[in-house]
């Protein structure tokens, strides 16, 4: 039987249900305007309370459904680590304002926060010996064997919302995070 999120859901059920796509949930739902998912409400409180208690309309509601549901339905490559487009663009834009245009993106974690891991991004003029080397979007992406099994299956994003800006990491190996979202465990 196919699983779907509906109204009568409440968001923290929705993270336990659907753990490996909690952080690609969580980063629609904050676009939405609903920014109860790190709110203690989240444990009672349903979507459709969340989001009407917030003066949202039905139709928003759907919206929001019909768009956390796709994100269900997508498929995971996990044999590969790859940019959004949107994270591409992003990246290409500060290498080429920081004069590294052609550079690579390092992607890594280090033991840190509450949850166990946090990740890291920064410029990589080249591989170091035993990285693994991905191509996305035009940009090589440099990962260091230690943290590969970890990091497979991550899509790398450009956020820019109420709640700030930066690139946003969604990884389906992810089992936990931390209620401040700077640390995640597996």
């Amino acid at each position: 039987m196919e699983q779907k999120i509906i109204r009568e859901m409440t968001i923290e059920e929705v993270f336990k249900r659907f753990p490996n796509k909690s952080q690609k949930l969580a980063q629609e739902m904050t676009n939405a305007g609903l920014h109860c998912v790190g709110c203690s409400a989240s444990t009672w409180e349903t979507i459709e309370t969340g989001m009407s208690g917030h003066g949202f309309s039905d139709d928003e509601i759907d919206r929001l459904l019909g768009k956390l549901n796709q994100i269900l339905d997508e498929k995971e490559d996990l044999t590969t680590i790859s940019l959004t487009e949107r994270g591409a663009k992003k990246f290409k834009d500060i290498l080429a304002e920081e004069e590294k245009t052609g550079w690579g993106l390092r992607l890594g974690e280090k033991a840190a926060g509450c949850s166990g891991f946090e990740y890291f991004l920064d410029y990589s003029e080249k591989p170091k010996h035993g990285d693994t080397i991905f191509e996305s979007q035009g940009i090589q992406i440099h990962v260091q064997q230690k943290s590969l099994e970890r990091l497979l299956g991550s899509v790398v994003d450009y956020v820019d919302g109420l709640q700030g800006a930066g690139f946003k990491i969604s990884n389906p190996n992810v089992k936990s995070s931390c209620g401040c979202g700077t640390s995640h465990g597996y």
